[in-house]
């Protein structure tokens, strides 16, 4: 235990560990001063400095001048309202940890820490638990991070420009008050984990499915009542957590069908009865219209559709236990697959063609967490 007003050091030669100490922060500053005159002379440079639980206001002005090679630094659970400019000072810092603390107001980030070195150097960044009402838009040009958390904030939505994180192997965006996930959050090559538990998310985009690195996925407690047949693209995903959502208890049925336009009739027919054609004997527009066809999944039917189909849930079994409603889109209300009928149960829906799919997609999934 440590003695109150002390300061304690060292869980090795390139670790300082300075956490809740009962102490001022002015004393703290005059000691991280003393520590870092020593270290100029030292043979190892410190490279992990802990300043966790200390009532900090704002980050110690010896950062930058006594510990220039530190590589993680933790200044969680204090009262941080700005990270200053003493950040930009570590040039190599790797891993950053500020979590729960007042962050989330203007300036909360030091000017100019996009063009800092901190860009090719931070591969971590823990801001959870703090008053982002966005995610910042410095953060966003942050192209070597390989995990960003920002869970337990207030955040109301996520940019677009979250693509441009390529190298993002983690993101954690839980507990906040998202609504909507942007499709461009299918285009992060590396990622691994993504959690977006805990908001109030409605629907999942099929461009998820592009995430082909994707182990984990994060969505209970959220507002879903499907998902899209894409999900089953995710060949690597090992655990899917959908437990509190309305989807586990209940499920939607659209009826709802607007008539296909005469263009979409027409290329319809094209496609159905596969009549030969050449450039130069269909309009363009019908042209570049008969490339966008979709043909209908059910396997009984040999249909296509374009703009206009049947929007339904079909029940799809995983690992011989739990049943998932994924979206489902059908040729029209006359296409004889069950999931189409509206005079079959829900408890019936899917009972024969969707064994097929859960074949091929139960041993993707070796964890689906709904209870």
């Amino acid at each position: 235990m440590e003695e109150a007003g002390a300061v304690v050091a060292t869980a090795g030669e390139s670790e300082l560990n300075l956490s809740r100490l009962s102490v001022s922060p002015e004393t703290l500053e005059s000691e991280l001063e003393a520590r870092g005159e020593e270290r100029r002379g030292a043979r190892e440079a410190l490279l992990r400095l802990l300043l966790p639980h200390n009532r900090l206001v704002s980050l110690p002005r010896a950062l930058g001048s006594g510990f220039p090679h530190l590589q993680l630094l933790d200044v969680s659970g204090n009262a941080l309202t700005a990270l200053g400019p003493e950040l930009l000072a570590l040039r190599g810092l790797r891993t950053l940890l500020a979590k729960n603390n007042r962050l989330g107001g203007p300036g909360s980030l030091p000017k100019g820490l996009a063009q800092s070195p901190l860009c090719r150097s931070l591969h971590v960044l823990n801001l959870s638990g703090n008053c982002f009402q966005e995610v910042p838009a410095s953060l966003l040009d942050l192209r070597a991070l390989h995990t960003l958390s920002l869970g337990g904030n207030q955040l109301q939505n996520i940019p677009a420009e979250i693509e441009n994180l390529r190298s993002l192997e983690c993101l954690y965006l839980g507990g906040n008050f998202i609504k909507e996930i942007p499709p461009e959050l299918g285009n992060l090559p590396s990622l691994n984990y993504l959690v977006l538990c805990d908001n109030k998310i409605q629907s999942v985009p099929p461009q998820l499915s592009q995430l082909h690195s994707l182990r984990s996925l994060s969505l209970h407690n959220n507002l879903l009542t499907y998902l899209p047949r894409e999900i089953l693209n995710l060949i690597h995903l090992e655990e899917l957590s959908l437990r509190g959502n309305p989807l586990v208890v209940r499920f939607v049925r659209d009826l709802t069908y607007d008539p296909p336009t005469l263009l979409e009739l027409a290329a319809r027919t094209i496609k159905i009865r596969n009549i030969s054609y050449t450039p130069y004997d269909l309009p363009g527009n019908l042209l570049r219209y008969l490339s966008l066809a979709s043909n209908c999944p059910n396997p009984k039917c040999g249909g296509v559709y374009f703009d206009c189909c049947v929007r339904q849930i079909k029940f799809v079994d995983f690992c011989g236990k739990y049943r998932l409603p994924l979206m489902h889109y059908l040729c029209s209300p006359e296409c004889s697959s069950p999931c189409s009928s509206a005079s079959h149960s829900s408890t019936s829906q899917s009972e024969s063609d969707s064994e097929d799919e859960a074949s091929v997609a139960a041993h993707r999934m070796q964890k689906v967490l709904l209870g």
